[in-house]
């Protein structure tokens, strides 16, 4: 089975309670992400995975309301949260996606999936050498992979973020990347910041269509290039600050 695992969570420190902030007039961000994988042509269920912090329990009553599947577990150890989940659930092909990308393309989605059906490997993605924007990024994953970096993976950075274990050259996991015919890693719509969030606003304001794809959103830059200059000054640095824990590790 194929499945999606969504993480999210209110304690982002730079954006605390991003994935509950209104998105448009009905939908938080989170519900977006949901919508969007719904879409998806492969996906036979989903899951989010959430923290057993209080803080979280408004993401559970907003799940429960939709009649969402989810699972809670460590904040900090991320990759045991995850790993719990799919085992929990009988997840033995994984599809990770993470609730600050509300923009995130089923189509895409469902290539990658396709290129690890398609080939044998132990995980793909569309994030090894990026050439996809920022805010569609989909892994895909076997279960027993995900079990070899549970019972291996040592370091914060491994434990902080699901898949680094995995993707690290050093421990010989077959890893494909997918790639776009065009390199449009300059364009940015995950949820980072403020700034990043009102961009996803006015992107969502202005594509009628549901699900919104990366050509609508392609064809909304063209149109209208200064809509993206909102968060042009934002960098992402997430996974930097676990890197600067494995130091003292």
């Amino acid at each position: 089975m194929i499945g999606c695992i969504i993480q999210a969570r209110m304690g982002s420190t730079r954006l605390p309670g991003k994935v509950m902030e209104k998105i448009d007039s009905t939908n938080v961000v989170l519900n977006y992400v949901i919508n969007q994988v719904k879409f998806s042509k492969k996906i036979k269920k989903i899951v989010v995975a959430t923290t057993d912090l209080i803080e979280d329990d408004v993401i559970c009553r907003n799940l429960s309301s939709q009649k969402i599947e989810f699972f809670r577990g460590s904040s900090e150890d991320v990759l045991d949260r995850y790993y719990q989940c799919a085992k929990k659930f009988s997840i033995d092909n994984i599809v990770r996606v993470t609730a600050d990308n509300p923009l995130i393309d089923p189509n895409i989605i469902d290539l990658v999936i396709d290129e690890y059906e398609n080939n044998k490997c132990d995980y793909v993605s569309n994030t090894l050498h990026r050439t996809y924007p920022y805010g569609t990024e989909v892994e895909v994953f076997s279960f027993k992979s995900l079990e070899n970096a549970w019972k291996n993976a040592k370091k914060p950075s491994e434990r902080e973020h699901v898949t680094p274990f995995i993707y690290n050259p050093q421990n010989e996991f077959i890893l494909i990347n997918k790639e776009n015919q065009e390199d449009l890693s300059y364009l940015r719509y995950t949820i980072d910041r403020i700034e990043d969030l009102k961009l996803v606003r006015e992107i969502i304001k202005n594509i009628p269509t549901r699900p919104i794809l990366i050509q609508d959103i392609i064809e909304l830059y063209k149109k209208r290039t200064e809509i993206f200059e909102i968060n042009k000054n934002v960098k992402h640095d997430g996974y930097l600050s676990s890197l600067k824990k494995d130091e003292k590790y």
